[in-house]
């Protein structure tokens, strides 16, 4: 048991490594020395633990699945009321701010989408998690009478999510005139007017 946990350990600081190595040189300039190096291991260190550099991102990017859908999920889990959830989802969404680096690597997977198989399907579903958290928190608010929805839902949702990439993109690349608050705030704006409600 000890073993284990000091493998999960390794794996968990080889991930982190990933991301801090991903988040000064790029995905598309990454390499598995770039990673050795930040975790203070051997080349050869790094490949024990994953058979290359393509499986150390899927973990990387389960990382990033956590954190925005699992953990933003799990988050919702404790509110009843479909107002509340939605502001909720919409703050839990974007980056804290331009040095968030795995939110950052986040927005680079979706960049090299089109490269490879195995991108597509990361960036699809976690596209298709986001889809599903707003719609599900649509459709509860529409059961609870709060939300008038005229749109389609699904629509309406993929609208959401794509706000929450676009202004996510603009945190992390530093755009120093669009800020977390203000990107909340605008999102929340279009919020209210596609469900006819006043979150705030």
């Amino acid at each position: 048991m000890a073993r284990r946990k000091e493998q999960e350990g390794r794996r968990k600081a080889l991930v982190d490594a990933a991301i801090a190595a991903g988040a000064e040189r790029g995905l598309r300039s990454l390499s598995l020395t770039d990673v050795a190096a930040k975790a203070g291991l051997t080349r050869g260190a790094v490949l024990y633990y994953y058979a290359d550099l393509e499986a150390l991102l899927v973990e990387v990017h389960k990382a990033g699945v956590a954190r925005l859908c699992d953990g933003r999920d799990a988050e919702l889990a404790t509110l009843a009321d479909a107002r509340q959830m939605l502001v909720a989802a919409i703050r839990a969404g974007l980056p804290t701010g331009p040095d968030d680096a795995l939110m950052r690597l986040l927005y680079e997977f979706d960049v090299l989408a089109g490269a490879s198989p195995l991108h597509d399907d990361l960036v699809r579903a976690m596209y298709e998690r986001q889809h599903a958290t707003y719609l599900r928190i649509l459709r509860l608010g529409e059961q609870q009478g709060h939300f008038r929805i005229k749109a389609d839902a699904e629509q309406v949702a993929m609208n959401l999510v794509a706000l929450e990439d676009a202004y996510g993109l603009h945190i992390v690349g530093g755009n120093i005139l669009i800020g977390t608050e203000q990107a909340e705030a605008a999102i929340v704006s279009v919020a209210e007017h596609l469900t006819h409600c006043t979150l705030g």
